[in-house]
């Protein structure tokens, strides 16, 4: 086990610094928009907290995806968060519907306070919207949608939006909303680090937020901290002070590793990055939860085809426990949650 210590000292609430004659999070307002519904869909259950720590009786539960995202949804559970077992005989639950490409990459779910699953995904590896559908038992789940995030955006033309990748859920408890951040290349912003990434590709992030998945707001800038980032997932350590784990998919220098930043609101103004709290592999998709009093963060080592994990009590000190992490064959990037035991002996049931 490593252990590796990340500079947060002085950075916990420190602010961000604007790129030069932009302030931080400007330039995108908000607007109200409708999400694209399809014909038929059933009417939407109101969305609930996410709750980072686990309840008496709860299971530790993970989603993902597998090849390309062709195949759908895959839920495993662990019973001591280290070795994780496909559940529905490793045999997808949900089959992609919507969307450009049909895919459902990156699936991202947490639960409300009524019992309520909702899930949003990566559609495409190119275009404009991201997928949606909620579940009471992660066995039925509603008719999907395809949010188209950059709709009627004043200020970005949709046909200058290469991808949307990643989304993440998080219960916003203070605003009572959700929010759902992911990573967009934008054609034409932040010339000065085009060219430092794959290709054209050259990402931020960006987020909305919804009372129901109906109401959509417009979209906004969520995180510039001056390079291209990926794969963004919100926590609260404390009741003070949020954080988000990020990925610095910069390739020239190599980067490819994780970081925090941290903020007093969940859609910032946020602090400057930490230092890596991952080694010296390229990894994506991380997946924060509180367990006994650590947090941990799941991430997929993708180059190796593992998974890897760091934890720490304080969010400095990072203990790299990869070795000690087992998840399904071929699972790649998904969400660690909590459900109610009777959820998952419905699904051990299939």
């Amino acid at each position: 086990m490593t252990r590796i210590r990340t500079n947060t000292a002085g950075h916990g609430l420190d602010r961000m610094r604007p790129r030069q004659g932009q302030t931080a999070n400007a330039g995108l307002s908000r607007r109200g928009f409708l999400a694209t519904l399809g014909a038929g869909a059933a009417a939407w259950a109101w969305p609930g907290a996410i709750r980072a720590e686990e309840e008496d009786g709860d299971a530790l539960l993970f989603s993902y995806f597998t090849g390309n995202g062709e195949t759908g949804l895959y839920l495993a559970h662990s019973a001591d968060g280290l070795v994780f077992e496909a559940l529905n005989d490793g045999q997808a639950l949900l089959p992609p519907e919507v969307g450009e490409s049909q895919l459902m990459r990156d699936p991202s779910i947490c639960r409300g306070p009524d019992g309520t699953f909702h899930m949003v995904w990566t559609t495409s590896w190119e275009g404009q919207t991201i997928g949606y559908a909620h579940s009471d038992d992660l066995i039925n789940w509603s008719e999907q949608r395809a949010i188209h995030v950059f709709e009627d955006h004043p200020e970005i033309d949709p046909d200058d939006v290469e991808n949307c990748w990643a989304p993440e859920l998080y219960y916003d408890s203070e605003g009572g909303q959700f929010i759902v951040v992911w990573a967009s290349t934008v054609h034409g912003l932040y010339p000065e680090t085009l060219g430092m990434g794959h290709g054209d590709l050259n990402h931020r992030q960006y987020y909305f937020t919804t009372t129901d998945f109906e109401d959509i707001s417009q979209a906004e800038l969520m995180y510039d901290p001056g390079f291209q980032v990926i794969d963004a997932a919100i926590f609260r350590p404390s009741e003070d002070r949020y954080a988000m784990v990020v990925k610095d998919e910069t390739l020239e220098p190599e980067a490819k590793h994780l970081f925090l930043t941290f903020g007093d609101t969940p859609t910032g103004p946020w602090s400057d990055p930490t230092e890596p709290i991952t080694g010296d592999y390229w990894c994506e998709g991380p997946a924060p939860i509180e367990i006994n009093g650590l947090w941990r963060i799941y991430f997929d080592k993708y180059r190796r085809g593992e998974w890897g994990a760091v934890q720490s009590g304080d969010l400095e000190d990072w203990e790299d426990i990869s070795d000690q992490v087992h998840m399904p064959e071929g699972a790649r990037h998904g969400t660690a949650f909590y459900a109610p035991q009777s959820v998952l002996e419905g699904l051990q049931a299939l």
